[in-house]
């Protein structure tokens, strides 16, 4: 296609519009009602332009080959400046009051500027009030220009459906669905709309009313709360956060955020932030020098192996903690102290993910990069729900399926997503393997299946041809309580798609039997051929926390070095030794649990816990906390003082994601820089620097000077890795391994030519459905279910210290209205959860979204105990806890 644009001939791309020609031709027009993410309204008429001598809005009219565009005569400019005045006009004077750097005002003070038009124009009365109720987003009625953007923002990246547009001609202003408050609306505060406003009247709180944005310096990052890895531009002046906004070129989120990486950044200055190192003298935590604690670390890690040797320490590392930290970690166990007790909290969610991928295909990651599991046409979601959990994905995926992608929902609540499904299936908790296993086998017996990629790629179809004969529609459906009719339509969807793609999330890994559950799921693309091809986007995990894919990468675990490679493999022990100067410690190491019950057992001298808060998030949480009373010398690295940190021997100031310079590795595997906006407060310091400080201590030096030369170290260690640096990831932004070659682009899409298995075949799991750990029975009938919400994150400790408290004030019992009658529980009613290890106190929430005889709660409110209910039930491969299938008695409190 050639167009002409003021003389100048430009080529636009199929399906452009006239905007997108005018740009091209380096010419910018006044768009009030138009934003590149959303649908074109041609509301405003202020990028009017001549297409082939008529006068057309720029944004709605389609470029055409060989049309003559003009842009710059005075007739046009004028009209422009017209329609521009018109909606001035109905505006206060102060909507032209932001300045050149202001916030109020924003785009419209700008386009005004340009063209000529003054404050004078503004001519409204205003009176129409503001809505102040939301801690986020602030509405000024009289600045609204009905424009529509917000609306748009709302439902078409967003997904949410919240706002509206309401009143007639004049009046029209934006206001909430609900028709009342901003803050009792169906609002999840994910900013979009304050970014696209172009007139102030959406404004977030502290940045409003015509104050100048006060800004700096722009510091561009990784979001440190979920998984999903979206890129963030902090703004800072004076030492102090100014605003977080989306980076609008950010690889994953694409200008988007959510309520936690947008808004939450308050804990950064809450008075609650450890600033000096403590240390227990006489039962009581009192502030001391760096020295002084860094004195008692190194003592106390010295009387440990000397009495009881190398394997008497173990450390926690962090899954919020970057990838040098990580590295230097695991590097200081393995050489300072002799040891492979090193682990991380992703074996408490998705180690059973590495373990089943890995058996599966041969590396711990999913299988495609998010832009392509984008494109699937029908989408099984599993175990997941991203609209609450991963925010930013899970809009994505919504608006594909708003778009026609068929989806197919596996999950015992109707939540997010599940309300969108073709087919829901709703599983009893814990029947994972059952479920997958009766999609296999209809696949198998309709003829569903890549016969040809089961011949060159694949192993194991005789076996699992076996095993799935024992698992016909109709026994499914008895062990699942999924009907055998939905069973059958999910697989035909899945079955006869052109590209299906499979995403999943703790719901699949978190049960005693997780890894099995990884390996059947697996099973379904493999026998689709729908993984390494051209037909279909494969088996990809949603990771929970920030780094908790690269915590592992870096071989924070007690069998793996850097890049998977096992501490018990030769060549890769080998090939760390000649890095690190240092021999590997042949055996496998503790893990998690395993750490917890040697300091019971007297067995562990010092256990070192960097950035987690293991009293409220591990399972048994009683246990714990026993664990952590029995040895001799627990060392914490925290925020604040945690649960954990309040049992600690020596707490030492740590640096958040805000404050650390590093990488990070998303969900889809991409690694990702993590720049330092804020210098950390008092003597807090990042991890990376205090696992130096405590190497030093010792008299050890662990080299890797900066954050850069570790992850230069690693890329020696861990072949994977060859290609990445800080350097790179500068120039280039995001960068998924495997990347080998410095040269490289890295690879998005695994297992284009072989599965990184010893013979290069897919693996498929003949693994039969095994009961879960815990069922109900008459003391104990309920099924409880756990997970996250859409407010909080993990803890809460970061969450918990902003405004988000606002959105979501306690921790909360989902359950069925039939179970609400049969205890006598109205809605809001304080409720005591009961089971076989704990007793919580929660508040009832009555609602359909949670199936009869199940029960769900958050774990973002640590004193409200709910994870003394879960149990000490582990996947049998990976020692994951079974945070999902605690039987619990529910019992109202008295009034």
């Amino acid at each position: 296609m050639r167009m002409r644009v003021d003389g100048v001939t430009v080529r636009p791309a199929e399906g452009a519009s006239v905007l997108d020609a005018v740009r091209a031709a380096g010419v910018e027009l006044p768009t009030l009602c138009h934003d590149d993410r959303l649908s074109p309204a041609g509301s405003c008429r202020t990028c009017l332009v001549r297409a082939s001598g008529r006068v057309v809005a720029a944004c709605v009219t389609p470029a055409a080959d060989g049309a003559e565009i003009e842009v710059a005569t005075e007739e046009l400019w004028a009209l422009r400046r017209d329609a521009v005045e018109l909606i001035v006009s109905a505006l206060p004077p102060r909507a032209l009051d932001g300045g050149p750097d202001g916030w109020a005002g924003g785009e419209l003070a700008r386009v005004c500027a340009e063209l000529g038009i003054t404050s004078e124009a503004a001519r409204g009365a205003g009176g129409r009030g503001r809505d102040d109720s939301h801690p986020y987003v602030h509405l000024d009625r009289d600045l609204c220009i009905a424009c529509g953007r917000c609306v748009r923002m709302c439902a078409e990246v967003q997904g949410t459906f919240a706002l509206t547009l309401t009143g007639r001609g004049a009046d029209t202003v934006v206001a909430p669905g609900t028709g009342g408050s901003w803050a009792d609306s169906d609002c999840v505060a994910c900013g979009g709309c304050l970014t696209t406003c172009p007139t102030g009247a959406l404004t977030e709180p502290g940045l409003a009313g015509g104050v100048p944005i006060p800004v700096r310096t722009r510091t561009r990052t990784t979001c440190g709360y979920c998984g999903v890895g979206c890129s963030l531009e902090v703004l800072t002046r004076d030492g102090a956060i100014s605003a977080i906004l989306p980076d609008p070129d950010g690889p994953v989120n694409l200008g988007h955020a959510c309520v936690k990486g947008r808004f939450a950044h308050g804990f950064v200055r809450s008075p609650d932030r450890l600033t000096r190192p403590l240390l227990r003298r006489s039962g009581l935590l009192e502030p001391v020098s760096w020295p002084e604690a860094l004195d008692h670390v190194a003592r106390g890690l010295r009387t440990a192996v000397a009495e009881g040797g190398p394997d008497a320490v173990a450390a926690i590392s962090s899954a919020r903690a970057t990838n040098e930290e990580n590295y230097l970690v695991q590097k200081f166990m393995r050489v300072v102290i002799g040891t492979n007790n090193v682990d991380n909290c992703s074996r408490l969610c998705h180690a059973p993910s590495a373990a089943g991928l890995i058996a599966s295909f041969g590396l711990a990651g999913g299988t495609d990069g998010f832009d392509d599991v984008e494109k699937a046409d029908c989408l099984l979601v599993v175990g997941a729900n991203p609209v609450e959990a991963h925010p930013v994905v899970g809009a994505r995926l919504l608006q594909r399926v708003l778009r026609g992608t068929r989806l197919i929902a596996a999950d015992p609540r109707a939540v997010g997503l599940a309300r969108y499904a073709d087919v829901h299936l709703r599983p009893r908790p814990g029947t994972n393997v059952a479920l997958f296993h009766g999609l296999a086998h209809v696949l198998l017996a309709e003829g569903l299946v890549d016969e040809e990629f089961l011949r060159l790629r694949a192993a194991g179809l005789p076996e699992l041809t076996g095993l799935l004969a024992e698992y016909p529609p109709d026994r499914v459906a008895a062990l699942t309580g999924v009907p055998a009719a939905d069973l059958i339509t999910a697989a035909r969807l899945y079955g006869r798609a052109e590209r299906p793609a499979i995403v999943y999330g703790l719901g699949v890994t978190e049960h005693l039997h997780g890894t099995d559950g990884v390996r059947a799921l697996a099973n379904l693309a493999i026998l689709r051929g729908a993984v390494g091809t051209d037909r279909g986007y494969g088996v990809n995990p949603l990771r929970g926390q920030n780094n908790v894919q690269g915590a592992s990468d870096m071989g924070a675990l007690p069998d793996s070095l850097p890049g998977y490679g096992k501490v018990t493999d030769p060549a890769a022990s080998a090939r760390a030794a000649e890095v690190w100067g240092a021999p590997v410690p042949p055996r496998a190491g503790l893990r998690i649990p395993e750490m917890f019950a040697a300091a019971r057992d007297g067995r562990l001298g010092a256990l070192w816990i960097i950035g987690e808060d293991v009293c409220a998030t591990d399972p048994d949480a009683t246990r714990v906390a026993e664990a952590l009373e029995a040895c001799p010398l627990v060392v914490c690295q925290e925020l604040f003082l945690s649960e954990t940190a309040r049992r600690a021997d020596v707490v030492l100031p740590a640096a958040s994601w805000l404050e650390k310079d590093g990488t990070f590795v998303n969900f889809d595997r991409r690694f990702q820089r993590v720049r330092p906006a804020l210098i950390p407060p008092g003597e807090a310091r990042t991890d990376f620097a205090a696992v130096h400080a405590v190497a030093e201590a010792l008299g050890a030096d662990l080299g890797c000077p900066t954050p850069a030369d570790a992850l230069a170290e690693c890329a020696r260690v861990a072949p994977m890795f060859a290609g990445l640096s800080h350097a790179r990831l500068d120039r280039e932004g995001a960068v998924p391994w495997p990347c080998p070659d410095p040269d490289g682009p890295g690879e998005a899409t695994l297992y284009r030519e072989r599965f990184a298995t010893p013979d290069g075949r897919a693996r498929l799991a003949a693994c039969p459905y095994l009961p879960p750990g815990e069922t109900p029975d008459d003391d104990y009938p309920l099924i409880l279910v756990t997970g996250r919400r859409w407010a909080h994150y993990n803890s809460g400790s970061m969450t918990r210290r902003t405004a988000n408290l606002r959105l979501d004030a306690e921790d909360r019992l989902d359950l069925h209205p039939s179970d609400a009658a049969r205890y006598a529980v109205r809605d809001g009613d304080p409720v005591v959860v009961e089971s076989r290890h704990g007793r919580a106190r929660l508040t009832a929430r009555l609602t359909d979204e949670a199936a009869p005889g199940q029960v769900f709660c958050a774990f973002h409110f640590p004193s409200s105990g709910v994870n003394t209910l879960t149990s000490s039930h582990a996947d049998t491969a990976t020692s994951c806890p079974e945070y999902k299938v605690t039987a619990v008695q529910l019992k109202p409190l008295p009034e």
